[in-house]
Formats: C-alpha cells, sequence, structure tokens
C-alpha cells in the first residue's frame, strides 16, 4: 500500500480508504442484537483483509444503517482497530441534538478517539451555516477536540463547487470528502484550493458513482483496456498529488482486488492513463460530434430556475453518457434519483416534460444554448426510457 500525508491533519493515510457504506446488514438503525453470526462476521473478514493489505483508514457515518454498530463490536472483540477511523454526522440547526448525535457515534464504534470527524453533507448554504456559525457545529465539535474525543475536523458533500469553495476557505475545516472522477471532473478547481489551503482530499465513491465500474458498461470495457474501469479510474484520480485517498466500497471479501491492482500499478499510470483518456475523448468527440462535445454544457440554466425544477445540466450529461459510453444503467438510477435525493442529488427528472411543463417554457431557458431543440429531443428521451419509475437514495437521511 501507498501512503500520502492528508493535508494539513498531518496523518500518513493511504490511497485507498476503506468505506463503511456497502458491507453492513441494513440501512436501518437496528440494534447489534438483530445482527447474525454470519453478517458480524463477513464484516470482521473485510476489516482482516482491509488490515493486511494496508488499507489502515476505516470510513463510516451515523447514516450508513447498522455500520458504525457493527464496526465497533468488531473493533471490541478483534481488538484490531484501525490507524485512521473517520465518521460522519449531519448538521443539525440544534446544537444539542448535533453533540448527542456525536457522542452517539463515540458509544457505537467503542474507540477512544475518532480521528476524522465530518460533518456528513454540506449541500447547501444553510448546511454550511449550520456548521460554521457561533454555537454552530464546529463550536460543538471544538469542544469535543479539547477532551481529545476526536481529531481532525472535516466534511463531504455533494454541493457545487462554488459552495465547496466557500466552505473550504472559511479556513475552519482540515480536510473535504467530495465528489471527482473520470466521467465528473467539475470539482478539479475545488481540488486545487483545498491543496492551497492544505486540506486532505478524499474521492467519495469514485467506483459506483464513477458510473457503476462494479458492472462496466460494453464500451468502458473495450476503451480501458488493457486495464478494468475500476483500475482506470483508481489511477486517472490518484494520479493527481492533490487527492490522497480513494472510498473503496466493499460488499464482499474479492471487491479488494481490482483497487489492489490499480496501486501496484501507480508508478507507471503514465503509462496507461493518458492514452486511455486520449481514446475515451475521441469517442466523445465521435458519438456526440465536435459542436456538442466542447460547448453541451454552456449557457444550461440551473434546475433552481428551470420550470419544474428539471435539472437540464445533469440530465444532459447522463444522456452524453449513454450516447458516449453506453452507461445506461447508471443513467437510469441517476434519472430515476432525480425528484427523490433531496439536497444530496437536487432538482428533477423530465418526467414533467409535456405534463406541467411545455416545451415553450423550457426553450425561453435555453436561448443561450447552443441548440435548444437538441436539448429537449434529449430530456424527451430520457423521460421515454426512464420514466416510469422512481428511485430513493440508499440512505434515505
Amino acid at each position: 500500500m501507498q501512503y500520502r500525508r492528508f493535508g494539513r491533519t498531518n496523518l500518513k493515510i493511504p490511497v485507498l480508504s476503506l468505506g463503511g457504506m456497502r458491507f453492513q446488514k441494513s440501512w436501518d438503525q437496528l440494534d447489534f442484537s438483530e445482527v447474525s453470526f454470519e453478517e458480524q462476521n463477513k464484516v470482521e473478514n473485510i476489516l482482516d483483509l482491509a488490515t493486511q493489505y494496508g488499507l489502515s483508514h476505516v470510513e463510516t457515518a451515523k447514516y450508513y444503517g447498522t455500520s458504525e454498530v457493527q464496526l465497533g463490536m468488531c473493533f471490541k472483540n478483534t481488538k484490531k482497530i484501525p490507524n485512521i477511523i473517520q465518521t460522519k454526522i449531519p448538521p443539525n440547526s440544534d446544537p444539542e441534538i448535533f453533540e448527542k448525535d456525536v457522542t452517539t457515534s463515540i458509544e457505537k464504534l467503542k474507540v477512544k478517539k475518532i480521528d476524522l470527524l465530518a460533518i456528513h453533507g454540506i449541500n447547501t448554504s444553510e448546511h454550511l451555516h449550520q456548521a460554521i456559525r457561533d454555537g454552530g457545529c464546529i463550536d460543538i465539535l471544538r469542544n469535543f477536540q479539547k477532551e481529545n474525543l476526536i481529531g481532525s475536523i472535516g466534511f463531504s458533500t455533494h454541493g457545487k463547487s462554488s459552495l465547496i469553495e466557500k466552505a473550504i476557505s472559511t479556513n475552519l475545516f482540515d480536510y473535504v470528502n467530495l465528489h471527482w472522477y473520470f466521467i465528473n471532473q467539475e470539482n478539479t478547481k475545488v481540488i486545487n484550493l483545498a491543496n492551497k489551503h492544505d486540506l486532505g482530499v478524499f474521492i467519495i465513491s469514485p467506483t459506483d458513482k464513477g458510473g457503476h465500474l462494479h458492472t462496466p458498461s460494453i464500451k468502458m470495457l473495450e476503451f480501458c483496456k488493457p486495464l478494468h474501469p475500476i483500475v482506470f479510474n483508481d489511477l486517472f484520480c490518484l494520479r493527481n498529488q492533490n487527492v490522497h485517498t480513494l472510498s473503496v466500497g466493499i460488499a464482499k471479501e474479492t471487491d479488494f482486488a481490482l483497487h489492489l491492482e490499480a496501486v501496484s500499478l501507480l508508478s507507471e499510470s503514465e503509462k496507461y492513463v493518458p492514452k486511455i483518456i486520449n481514446r475515451l475523448r475521441q469517442e466523445s468527440i465521435n458519438s456526440l460530434g465536435l459542436e456538442w462535445h466542447q460547448n453541451w454544457n454552456r449557457n444550461l440554466p440551473s434546475w433552481e430556475y428551470t420550470p419544474g425544477n428539471i435539472n437540464i445540466p445533469v440530465l444532459l450529461w447522463l444522456s452524453n453518457l449513454i450516447d458516449w459510453l453506453g452507461m445506461e444503467g447508471y443513467a437510469r438510477s441517476r434519472y430515476q434519483l432525480l425528484g427523490n435525493g433531496s439536497h444530496w442529488f437536487p432538482g428533477c427528472n423530465a418526467n414533467l416534460l409535456d405534463v406541467d411543463v411545455s416545451e415553450g417554457q423550457l426553450l425561453k431557458v435555453l436561448e443561450g444554448h447552443i441548440n435548444p431543440k437538441k436539448v429537449i429531443r434529449k430530456l424527451r428521451n430520457l423521460k421515454d426510457k426512464f420514466g416510469d419509475k422512481n428511485s430513493k437514495r440508499l440512505s434515505k437521511k
């Protein structure tokens, strides 16, 4: 395993972190008595393998169902505690509730100290205010720091780049958990800003949110050769020295293999990654056309200012991923989440088009775009493909 300095936390963090979102028994907050021996044994086996492979950082959250309580029992029973433990607590307008939530997580994890405590989901301006205001979440966490119950303070986010930049610029956080991978590089400038402020950078869900690479499309398999798409995407992320660790969402013991392969190839990343990027970019031009490839996301309205709150930028991105990389399964899951993902995945899908939202209404907000008619055609195509079902986040909080 390779390790990097995690920003001003000064922790030596492995480039792969064990994400605790996929191996737990349930998304419900169950009592440990409801966890079977087999279910708990699986978590112990995964932790044991993670230790063997050098994944000395385990990351979980209050709302990852039984994850915290199962990890805590593992630590208690096996006496094997990772070098770095991170959990995440959502912001709250009531500091007493937030404080109680932190205490509960410490108790569930059964450790003397949580090394990294993130405010989970600073996705809106209101969340940021709850975190940084006088007497707010950060002030509560400072008190836990004084008692040596937690180490460094960070935040996780699915928010807009501008909001993340604002949070980083407060200089109140030591690290950030954010989204950035090959198919979504919007936070490139954010990562550079984090480096300027010496923040640790943790990449959220590069395999799943990075394109369902655990079940890759045929085109991704073809264009990433000789690498598996997971290996390519890991290398793409880690060749950026301002990225310090990737979350590896392990659901079963065999899920480590491709990520470990990526680490073994890290010193050779320039041999593979640029060639694959060039092939993928050329395929984007071939599939989408040069003009659309270069300009599709310019002068698009934000979902807040679009009739029906239709999230046109995200929907066009999904449409492009289908036409370019054949990511229909990924696009379906993301499309059906729109309208059901709250602040984690805001805005709505295109189901209201031609029902409560007319073509004429959308043409007005698309006046500055290179091809408004094409935008609407793509929205209709997505609605025809995926508009019959809804989806919800795995964690509904």
